[in-house]
């Protein structure tokens, strides 16, 4: 297969839109037009993985770490990043990093850390895609209702246990083709006046996108006039269900001691030379957890909020760790190593990789690195 195939493969399921703001996602290096037939997946794109990516012969590495996070003014061979975009664009092996895109999604990392722990009933702890939009959209009065069944059918409209749900007001709408352009009505370099049908509905924001797509797909016009609105959430009034966002909250089989969990989350989790860290009482019972990826110091509160036992994270700070502590009810806490969580996602997105290749009738090999690159070797 091509090397963008495998990029569209996963930006269906990481698209690099739900990143956040500061983060860089995507392909760092590689031809769209090159072949793969073979990829490597990894935690970090260090010179350890790389060198194994050299070693496999494989052409695309795929990885969790952005390379480029922090802004360079130079990726001469002199520096650690540069040694290693000179030493994959040599060998011809491309690199692909899904970052926080691959924290928030189904078949995600969070996901991925509460499937290892066997938690059941999982929700999202912090939303990403909470809330609803308003869209708005003109459209030829013979051809609204087809606009109106297309967005439905996409998911607006839903407002309780009610579904189709539209508003819609006649009126006229003014333009002029200019050239180039190919006018469903009209002419080029003639003003027009026609009428439109002004059409409104709801759309949960995690379906925006596919909303958007359907209307534009039913439309006859070349360039619809559109507008989406994000809409506040009145006292009392709840949107629709997430299914994307930092963290992810559920519940043991059964319930144990603080002391047999953090054993648990040892087992469960590839071994580093930081184990596992835990501030609580060890015989406090547990059995609704939360678990953030990577440093999930920000979700503190969420999983306050959210009512759980304990919080699995890592990178957790001595000052912020010992003033949630000192909250009434606050949940205990289980630190891990950075690396060691964010592996668990590897199988699954080469799962995920492979379902979608296999699919297309192509055969690319697919291996998981298990080297462990934290960065912690040893512990006194």
């Amino acid at each position: 297969m091509l090397l963008r195939e495998l990029v569209e493969i996963l930006e269906e399921r990481y698209d690099p839109s739900w990143a956040e703001p500061w983060d860089v996602v995507g392909l760092v290096c590689g031809d769209p037009d090159a072949e793969v037939a073979s990829v490597l997946f990894a935690v970090d794109p260090v010179q350890a993985v790389v060198d194994e990516a050299v070693e496999r012969g494989v052409d695309a590495l795929v990885v969790h770490h952005p390379l480029l996070l922090t802004p360079v003014s130079s990726v001469a061979a002199t520096t650690p990043k540069g040694r290693v975009v000179h030493r994959l664009v040599r060998e011809g092996i491309a690199l692909y990093t899904a970052h926080t895109s691959a924290d928030v999604p189904a078949h995600g990392v969070n996901e991925a850390i509460a499937h290892t722990l066997d938690l059941q009933d999982l929700s999202v702890l912090s939303p990403t895609d909470a809330g609803l939009d308003k869209l708005v959209v003109l459209v030829p009065t013979d051809a609204a209702e087809a606009v109106r069944t297309a967005i439905a059918t996409a998911g607006a409209g839903r407002i309780g246990d009610y579904d189709s749900c539209t508003w819609s007001v006649v009126g006229e709408g003014r333009f002029r083709p200019l050239e180039g352009a190919h006018p469903t009505v009209g002419e080029v370099g003639c003003p027009e006046i026609t009428a439109e049908v002004r059409v409104e509905a709801v759309v949960p924001r995690r379906l925006r996108a596919e909303v958007v797509a359907a209307m534009r797909a039913a439309h006859p016009y070349e360039e619809p006039a559109y507008d989406v609105h994000e809409l506040a959430l009145a006292p009392g009034q709840t949107g629709p269900v997430s299914v994307r966002g930092h963290g992810r909250v559920g519940t043991l089989p059964e319930p144990m001691s603080l002391r047999d969990f953090a054993a648990y989350v040892d087992q469960r989790f590839p071994r580093t030379a930081q184990g596992v860290r835990v501030a609580g009482d060890p015989d406090r019972l547990v059995q609704r957890v939360a678990v953030g990826a990577g440093s999930g110091e920000s979700l503190l509160e969420d999983a306050s909020r959210a009512g759980v036992d304990v919080f699995v994270t890592s990178d957790l700070k001595h000052h912020r760790a010992g003033e949630h502590l000192e909250e009434p009810g606050a949940p205990a806490l289980v630190d891990v190593a950075h690396w060691a969580a964010e592996w668990t996602w590897l199988p699954v997105v080469r799962a995920e990789v492979d379902r979608e290749v296999a699919a297309r009738g192509y055969t690319v090999d697919t291996r998981v690195s298990t080297i462990v690159t934290d960065p912690w070797t040893f512990r006194v």
